[in-house]
């Protein structure tokens, strides 16, 4: 069956069109420029289409005329290009996954189950290393703890970003923190909550940011207490951050800092990811103050993002994804992150 890459050029796109390609998949590439679009296919030896997210009607028409099974998503920032990309699956009744991080995404992409399951296909927002290591080590904690009414998340991601992570990062920036207190989305400060986290390598002070997991945990688990962290910046240079954050929401400025950083930010080579690895860790607590950790170990964050939507786009071309829009824990299960290449699940207590 055929499936859409659409932003397939992209850091990230590339990796999953070259992880696809090796294990036997052959997806039709797309996204805006026909020119690196046809230079990227004839390296692949796949077939490829330029088509614009600014014409849902025509896009909608690219994928009926392409008869593609399936799109995965892979141009963001995700709050400019999610919405036409889901609107044109549901109106051709295509299933839809990507990789996005971002809080409000989540909240829009899953607030469509309704329109999912209508027309008959799964949502999937999240499909990679944001937020499917995190999703289904909160719903292995929840299992354990059944009345836990709090949960912490931490990861880390070393090895640098690429453009497109740099440019949802400025594209964010502006918002500040949020975290979820008693089932609603309340906004913080960057970095509002700091902890020290015992990562399986060690111990590392951390910061809360308002990451997809304050989304997409709470629908996998049902606790109404979330936060989630990761390594930040030193204090002051976190204090600094969110007094320039209102200068984010500026758009000339926003699209400037975009700009420079498409410029400068090349992602990570082939030796820096190999070199480096993710770290997840979660815990649970309940009323009683009884609780429950676990910690993950993987690749790359961006290896992981790869292989995790190459097995996702294989489980909904299967048929083993039901209509609906779904997290990652509820689309494929708790244990699904033990599927994923190079990935270790330790308990804590």
């Amino acid at each position: 069956m055929t499936w859409m890459l659409y932003g397939s050029y992209g850091y990230t796109g590339r990796l999953v069109a070259e992880l696809a390609r090796s294990r036997g998949h052959e997806p039709l590439l797309a996204g805006r420029d026909g020119q690196r679009l046809a230079a990227q296919a004839t390296e692949l030896g796949l077939p490829h289409r330029a088509g614009s997210l600014a014409d849902v009607p025509a896009l909608t028409d690219v994928l009926r005329r392409s008869e593609v099974s399936l799109v995965a998503h892979c141009a963001g920032p995700y709050s400019a290009t999610a919405d036409p990309m889901v609107r044109a699956c549901l109106a051709a009744e295509v299933p839809y996954l990507d990789v996005t991080g971002e809080l409000d995404v989540f909240e829009a992409l899953l607030a469509m189950d309704g329109a999912a399951k209508q027309a008959g296909i799964p949502i999937l927002p999240g499909s990679g290393m944001d937020v499917v290591p995190t999703d289904c080590l909160a719903a292995q904690l929840a299992d354990r703890l059944p009345d836990a009414v709090r949960l912490e998340l931490a990861f880390l991601a070393p090895g640098g970003m690429s453009p497109g992570t740099a440019k949802t990062s400025l594209e964010g920036a502006g918002k500040g923190g949020r975290v979820r207190i008693e089932g609603k989305l309340v906004p913080v400060p960057l970095g509002w909550k700091r902890r020290t986290v015992e990562f399986p390598r060690g111990p590392v002070e951390v910061g809360s940011l308002p990451w997809g997991d304050v989304s997409t945990a709470y629908r996998s688990t049902g606790i109404p207490n979330i936060v989630v962290y990761t390594k930040l910046p030193g204090r002051r240079r976190t204090r600094l951050a969110r007094l320039l954050a209102p200068l984010a929401t500026i758009p000339p400025v926003r699209r400037r800092m975009q700009a420079l950083a498409v410029q400068r930010i090349t992602g990570p080579s082939d030796q820096t990811r190999a070199a480096t690895g993710t770290q997840f860790w979660g815990r649970v607590e309940n009323d009683r103050g009884e609780s429950a950790e676990l910690t993950a170990t993987g690749p790359n964050g961006y290896d992981l993002t790869a292989d995790a939507v190459v097995r996702i786009v294989e489980r909904v071309l299967a048929g083993r994804v039901p209509p609906g829009a779904h997290t990652p824990a509820q689309a494929h299960g708790k244990d699904f992150i033990a599927e994923l290449d190079r990935v270790t699940v330790a308990g804590g207590n």
